[in-house]
């Protein structure tokens, strides 16, 4: 940018910041003033209370600047203490039960499953349906909970043909219609076993049943 100072021509003086910004920074600031001293009419020099003027300006320039670089600081270390205390808290649900929410869980191939679905509003059907990996209807199973609210579901473990279901991975899908023949969005959830946590730079994964739960999805501890 160009100024023009009292007694002389114009002069350039820097238009941004190191950074690229379009904001003047406090060594923008500073350069101004010195080049203004530098470049004044020795014969008709800066005003005094003109000058005491500018000092105060780059005084509040420089008082901001070291607020805003402590209260930087101050976030960043809160930060990394709440995620310290979450970190730390988090290994003491391990070997726990625990309620998630989510369509997908993992079977181990022998025994009674706990599942279920939230719904929003009451509804007049509901079927739920495992499917495997591969995409195919293992099991179905009719007249489940209609009550608006968490409906639990237990699957025994077999299929359709009444066979033993395989070790997996599984995933759960509900149909729900109201009065008005309206399909209602139900949300599945699961239940399983916490074997371990994992600190990812995404947040915190639970490992529940050998599949990774994000502590969001997390609905209950046993």
């Amino acid at each position: 940018m160009s100024a023009a100072i009292e007694g002389i021509g114009p002069t350039t003086f820097p238009a941004s910041t190191s950074t690229g910004s379009s904001i003047m920074g406090q060594d923008d600031f500073l350069k101004l003033l010195i080049s203004q001293l530098q470049n004044q009419d020795p014969m008709n020099p800066m005003d005094g209370t003109q000058f005491a003027s500018q000092l105060a300006q780059f005084a509040s320039v420089e008082q901001l600047n070291n607020i805003n670089t402590t209260l930087q600081s101050s976030i960043s270390a809160s930060q990394l203490l709440n995620q310290s205390i979450s970190n730390a808290l988090s290994t003491t649900v391990i070997g726990k039960e625990v309620r998630a929410t989510g369509s997908t869980f993992a079977y181990g191939g022998s025994g009674a499953m706990n599942v279920g679905y939230t719904l929003p509003s009451a509804a007049v059907a509901a079927q739920v349906k495992i499917v495997d990996q591969n995409g195919n209807v293992v099991r179905t199973i009719n007249g489940t909970g209609v009550t608006a609210g968490d409906v639990d579901v237990a699957w025994d473990g077999k299929t359709d043909a009444g066979t033993q279901a395989a070790a997996g991975t599984y995933t759960v899908q509900v149909t729900a219609t109201d009065a008005g023949g309206n399909a209602l969005t139900a949300t599945p959830f699961f239940y399983g076993t916490v074997t371990g946590v994992r600190f990812k730079s995404t947040g915190t994964v639970f490992v529940v049943d050998g599949e990774e739960v994000p502590l969001s999805s997390i609905l209950e501890v046993m």
